[in-house]
């Protein structure tokens, strides 16, 4: 009996994945448990793998074409088997769910259908008249025909007209003006979406455009950041990045005020126990958010070797759902590229996210003197829904505190 194999849901956010190769083609005996093709999903390339025995009869997308989920991507059977039937059935049953989607569309158009009745436009039908002479007198001294009032039979513009136009425009001007023709050629360049810019692009639209923002910044002095760091660096192992240093004092405060460490969630509100901190990674096709669970109770050592394996694993397209779902609060740095300061967009289903800017030598006030410091700007987005900005101040003060005083993250 053939069996029809379709494009699973690989991920949460998953709606079309690409078949980037298939590793089976027809005619060749397949077994439960054999990888058919490598399917490039929102997030990820992931490997399709077979449930069924038997022979691979059909495949119904090319490499590097995409596919909704759900829709027949091959077929598994016996030896000699008439798939031509069940594609047929397939395909009047995809018609029949088209016809009925397109019918309950009309039927929502005739309700919400209102009648404008039509107002004439006196001016559609009426053509512009000119001369050729005047046409070409017009075009060389770049007067707009539409502003020339015609003397000629029926308003005509003539001759006349134009030279009467050119010699207000010039009397309006001490000396007139020609500008030189500029000489370019249009042209550009388009790139496909891909499907990870498409998932990025709905769901943080959905995120800005249904979850009311408000920004919160904040000032860290990093003198005794910069001070810790270099002193644990000269004995680790590992070597830990302020990035890092960032994550576990953020988990820290994370545990001090759990509403910040909320999700909005239609009818109820979740208070999270558990912390699990999502780190933005730039990718080749977008943004991927890797998740550093249980951040709190993790040595910085422990943070920094994760976060670079899954850095390295998402440039790669090496991760697995588990790696990036379950986010509870997300950092985004940007520091490492220059920027002092920027609001983010939070990441679903969270109540904020931390945006960090970087380093920044500036003067500051200490004792009462101007002297060299280090600051380092950081913005808290806040759902509204959930946060307000006493709770949310209240977590950057904390947040403040132990990243100014890192020895206290350790403890």
């Amino acid at each position: 009996m053939a069996e029809i194999i379709r494009m699973p849901k690989m991920s949460d956010t998953m709606e079309e994945g690409i078949i980037s190769s298939w590793l089976k083609k027809v005619g060749d005996k397949v077994n439960s448990g054999d990888i058919l093709a490598e399917v490039e999903t929102d997030k990820a390339t992931m490997e399709l793998e077979s449930y069924d025995d038997g022979i691979l009869l059909h495949i119904g997308v090319k490499n590097g074409e995409s596919v909704p989920v759900n829709n027949v991507i091959a077929i598994i059977g016996e030896k000699g088997e008439n798939i031509k039937e069940i594609l047929k059935k397939e395909e009047e049953t995809k018609e029949e769910e088209t016809k009925e989607e397109e019918t309950k569309e009309e039927e929502t158009k005739e309700e919400e259908t209102i009648t404008i009745p039509e107002i004439d436009d006196i001016s559609k039908d009426k053509r512009l008249k000119a001369s050729p002479l005047a046409k070409k007198i017009a075009e060389e001294k770049g007067i707009n025909l539409t502003n020339v009032k015609g003397s000629g039979d029926g308003g005509r513009i003539i001759k006349k007209d134009i030279e009467e136009n050119t010699e207000i425009i010039s009397s309006q001007n001490s000396t007139d003006i020609i500008l030189p023709k500029t000489i370019g050629e249009e042209s550009f360049d388009e790139i496909p979406i891909s499907q990870m810019r498409k998932t990025i692009s709905k769901r943080l639209s959905e995120s800005k455009f249904s979850s009311p923002h408000f920004y919160i910044t904040m000032e860290i002095n990093m003198e005794n950041c910069i001070k810790g760091r270099k002193k644990i660096n000269e004995t680790s192992k590992v070597k830990i990045s302020f990035n890092d240093i960032i994550i576990k004092a953020t988990a820290a405060a994370l545990r001090k005020h759990p509403i910040i460490n909320s999700s909005y969630l239609e009818d109820k509100i979740r208070t999270n126990h558990h912390i699990h901190i999502g780190v933005a990674v730039a990718v080749k096709d977008g943004l991927l958010v890797p998740i550093i669970k249980f951040a709190d109770n993790k040595s910085l050592s422990h943070i920094s070797l994760e976060v670079k394996n899954l850095a390295n694993r998402a440039k790669n397209k090496n991760l697995q759902p588990s790696d990036w779902e379950g986010n509870t609060f997300t950092i985004s740095n940007l520091g490492m590229f220059g920027i002092d300061e920027f609001t983010a967009i939070i990441n679903p289903n969270d109540s904020c996210i931390l945006a960090v800017g970087g380093i920044k030598n500036t003067p500051i006030i200490k004792n009462g003197e101007i002297v060299p410091g280090n600051l380092m700007k950081v913005t808290l987005s806040c759902d509204h829904r959930i946060v307000d900005g006493a709770s949310g101040s209240a977590f950057l003060q904390t947040l403040k505190e132990l990243i100014e005083d890192p020895i206290k993250i350790l403890v």
